[in-house]
């Protein structure tokens, strides 16, 4: 039996990052470990409402990840596989909170191995301390005045502050 070996172990870790939380950041420091590059692509999804624009969002993981080497950060808008292809790319890295990320996430993977065969994706469970943690939660605790410190990085914290309250908080 010959197995095929995938050459350098470049993942692309797609998602809208609006905004970047420090579950993504432990998500990306213990994929780095496991992979050569890692590329955090912010994608385009016109089905979702942004509270940061994406050229924002890039910018908030630019500083959040520059002295984690190996990691990078870049947008596209169209179908994920296309940008696999393009970079080189062959592995699709993802973060899993919960069981109710579970059905989502196994029909995306699976949407994308039909689109191309060389793909593979590659769960992360979340960090028990993240586990319940996302950029929605986030924003809605955020947007009526709750507190969110200590579940993004800092630089983050003071944007997200910014927009909802005018950096009164």
């Amino acid at each position: 039996m010959t197995q095929e070996k995938f050459g350098s172990k470049i993942a692309v870790y797609p998602g809208s990052f609006d905004p970047i939380t420090n579950g993504h950041v432990d998500i990306i420091k213990r994929g780095i470990r496991m992979f050569d590059e890692i590329i955090i692509l912010v994608a385009y999804n016109p089905s979702k409402t942004s509270l940061f624009t994406v050229e924002e969002r890039v910018e908030m993981i630019q500083e959040t990840i520059k002295d984690i080497d190996g990691v990078r950060v870049d947008s596209h808008a169209g179908l994920l596989v296309d940008y696999l292809k393009k970079t080189g790319a062959s592995i699709i890295l993802r973060g899993m909170r919960a069981v109710s990320d579970f059905e989502y996430e196994f029909q995306m993977a699976l949407m994308n191995r039909r689109q191309s065969r060389e793909i593979e994706t590659v769960f992360l469970m979340s960090g028990f301390k993240w586990f319940y943690t996302g950029s929605q939660i986030i924003k809605q605790v955020a947007s009526i005045g709750g507190s969110v410190k200590g579940l993004l990085p800092d630089h983050v914290h003071k944007k997200i502050l910014a927009k909802y309250n005018n950096g009164r908080r």
